[in-house]
């Protein structure tokens, strides 16, 4: 575990903290895996951590808007002195401090992710697909980015493939989760994909829309979003192999939920996930597009 600079022991605590917390939760953020390189899981942890608490801030509990806003700019009071303070009294600031230093990050991502999580908080629907895009901008592809940056992957044509597949993953988490986002007043489909089938999010939100009425604007969306990740392909050959290998593993868990979700005669009830035996599946694809990522570049052009 590497520490720059202050008291070592307190700086390993504080990474420690930030592990912990990477191991207690699940979410689509690789903080605990095994393909990453051991020298780099404390800064990914210490992301993890950052996200993790102002996501909770911005989601969980009673607190009203103007509450949860306010600690949002707290916690962005503390990224703001973190990069300075490396004696900082917070462990998962300590952590990060250390890691925007030691690993050169793009402190500005973490920024962004901020502007997402305000949103999470004042914005349930969206008008269009450039909309629900600026969202995913600050949401989801920082990760991706963060990610380059921490594997010295820095080509503004790795951050565009990067942005591709880190938008359409959120996107499948959308479409994977409308069973739990309209009973809590969030609909993310943009509003001129449903009024192409005289549908409106109130309407979607008020649960007056069947699924066979919500099927077009669903295979539209499915479609649309297989079209981007397919075109994110190409980041594969630009990858070191470790993490390769993982992307390769989260493109084709992307494109097989996919198809799951397109199979759902129920997606605004039933909520479909990939099982052990998907995985097993999908083991050869992936070795096969991390040894021959240029030869996947091409299938996916050609599927596309």
């Amino acid at each position: 575990m590497q520490a720059s600079i202050g008291q070592p022991m307190q700086l390993a605590q504080a990474y420690q903290h930030c592990l912990d917390t990477a191991r207690n939760h699940y979410e689509n953020f690789p903080t605990a895996s095994k393909l990453l390189r051991a020298e780099l899981r404390p800064a990914v942890a210490a992301i993890y951590a950052f996200a993790r608490h102002a996501d909770d801030l911005a989601d969980e509990g009673n607190a009203p808007a103007s509450m949860r806003l306010k600690q949002l700019d707290a916690w962005e009071t503390l990224l703001e002195r973190c990069e300075q303070d490396p004696a900082i009294d917070h462990a998962v600031f300590m952590a990060l401090g250390d890691a925007i230093r030691t690993r050169q990050l793009p402190v500005e991502e973490l920024y962004n992710l901020l502007i997402a999580f305000r949103m999470d908080v004042t914005l349930h629907a969206y008008g269009s697909l450039d909309e629900l895009k600026f969202y995913c901008r600050h949401s989801a592809n920082p990760v991706g980015r963060l990610m380059l940056a921490l594997h010295g992957v820095n080509s503004a044509e790795a951050n565009r493939y990067s942005d591709l597949i880190c938008t359409a993953l959120q996107l499948i988490n959308f479409w994977q989760d409308f069973s739990i986002d309209l009973p809590n007043g969030r609909c993310y489909i943009p509003g001129d994909w449903l009024a192409a089938e005289q549908l409106t999010a109130d309407q979607l939100l008020a649960g007056q829309v069947d699924n066979k009425q919500f099927r077009p604007v669903f295979l539209h969306a499915i479609a649309a979003t297989r079209a981007m990740l397919k075109e994110g392909v190409p980041l594969l050959a630009m990858l070191p192999m470790r993490l390769r290998l993982q992307i390769a593993a989260t493109l084709h868990g992307g494109l097989t939920m996919l198809d799951r979700l397109q199979a759902s005669e129920q997606p605004l009830s039933q909520r479909i996930t990939l099982g052990k035996s998907d995985w097993k599946q999908l083991i050869l694809p992936i070795i096969a597009d991390s040894l021959l990522p240029s030869r996947a570049a091409e299938r996916s052009r050609h599927d596309t």
